[in-house]
């Protein structure tokens, strides 16, 4: 998929904080979804005691629901790992193979034998085609609004290309204000914009920011755009807003479990 992006509550959030995160793109092998989720449920109490010991701000997993991507080896699931730093998400990546086996151990201890945490934790890939990996860092955010992320939430996802210098500030100024008016309303739940800095070799290379939306079901969010479309001011402005960037495909997740 080609963009997807990141997340949010209260504590759980990319913002103008300039917060950081890791987005992997999970392609799971034919018939081995049990077996994926067989495996997240096991990296659970691990991602809980690497919170605590301060590794970490928060773990997520998304399930995609829908996409208009239509290209191979499109993600299945997505896994969103946040951090307060770039230096605090570059010494997690630096964790030594030795201390995540230890980690799994002691998260494990006294319900799973150390040499079963060790045969799962030798077999971590085996349930997938790839993982492509983002790095991301906030841009801007609207607040939060409508109670923490749950099970069963939904979050769309859209990724776009930068084709201006001044997108950032067409984004922030112009389209974010919107967004927060329906959010005062009852209408909208959060918008958030990310920066890509940095991706693997097998990840998507085209596009260079993330949004991310949750939205209210049923409700309408869009009186506050028809306002501005309705004066020659607005018009310029959504102009150059859509001048700005070029929107790539996006898609619709599910919240499947949450660590923070």
């Amino acid at each position: 998929m080609k963009k997807l992006l990141l997340l949010l509550t209260l504590t759980f959030t990319l913002s103008s904080s300039a917060q950081y995160a890791i987005l992997s793109a999970v392609d799971v092998k034919d018939g081995m979804e049990e077996q994926y989720l067989a495996l997240e449920a096991f990296f659970g109490p691990i991602h809980d005691l690497a919170i605590e010991k301060g590794m970490l701000n928060y773990q997520a997993v998304f399930k995609v629901i829908s996409t208009d991507d239509n290209r191979e080896n499109v993600a299945d699931y997505f896994i969103i790992s946040g951090f307060s730093s770039k230096e605090h998400l570059d010494a997690y990546l630096n964790t030594p193979a030795a201390t995540n086996m230890s980690l799994a151990k002691e998260a494990h201890k006294g319900s799973i034998s150390s040499r079963r945490v060790e045969r799962i934790m030798n077999s971590v890939g085996s349930e997938s085609n790839q993982r492509r990996n983002y790095h991301l860092v906030g841009v801007d955010a609207t607040i939060w609004a409508g109670g923490d992320l749950k099970p069963g939430d939904k979050m769309g996802l859209l990724g776009t290309i930068a084709k201006s210098d001044d997108f950032e500030s067409y984004e922030s100024e112009v389209y974010k204000p919107l967004v927060e008016k329906e959010i005062l309303k009852g209408n909208h739940r959060y918008w958030g914009l990310t920066r890509i800095y940095e991706r693997t070799e097998n990840a998507y290379g085209d596009i260079t920011h993330m949004f991310f939306n949750v939205g209210v079901e049923g409700a309408d969010a869009s009186q506050s755009w028809q306002d501005m479309q309705s004066t020659f001011k607005g018009q310029k402005l959504i102009e150059g807003l859509q001048a700005a960037s070029d929107h790539q495909n996006g898609g619709q997740l599910e919240l499947v479990s949450i660590h923070n």
